[in-house]
């Protein structure tokens, strides 16, 4: 949507998401309960369509190049709570309640590792 302003995006009541040139919005997915971040994945229209028609989680697969329902295949569900916008609206922070691990590899979060010199070092706890 070129005709709406900053102004309108920034500071408006409307929801106008700005989509990348890919035709992706960034979701971050947060423990609505820990405020943890679980995992960053991407949405396109439809994903953030069904996502607010389901209440469940829904990312576009970059590397499969379709719609993608987070704990499909593992059961590991994230139910969606609340759903809030970055101030240009090209961001979502979604407030989810898991239900299990978040991360394909069977860590609570996607972010279970820390940078610990030139290395990586588990993050414990």
């Amino acid at each position: 949507m070129s005709d709406v302003t900053a102004a309108e995006r920034e500071l408006g009541t409307a929801f106008l998401p700005r989509f990348d040139a890919q035709g992706l919005l960034i979701a971050i997915a947060v423990d609505s309960s820990t405020r943890e971040i679980l995992m960053v994945a991407y949405m396109d229209a439809e994903a953030l369509e069904k996502t607010r028609e389901t209440g469940l989680a829904h990312f576009h697969s970059r590397s499969r190049g379709k719609l993608w329902l987070k704990g499909e295949t593992s059961g590991h569900f994230l139910r969606v709570e609340e759903i809030r916008v970055d101030c240009d609206q090209d961001a979502l922070e979604l407030r989810v309640r898991p239900e299990g691990p978040a991360c394909h590899t069977g860590a609570r979060s996607c972010f279970y590792r820390k940078i610990d010199g030139e290395g990586l070092a588990r993050i414990e706890g």
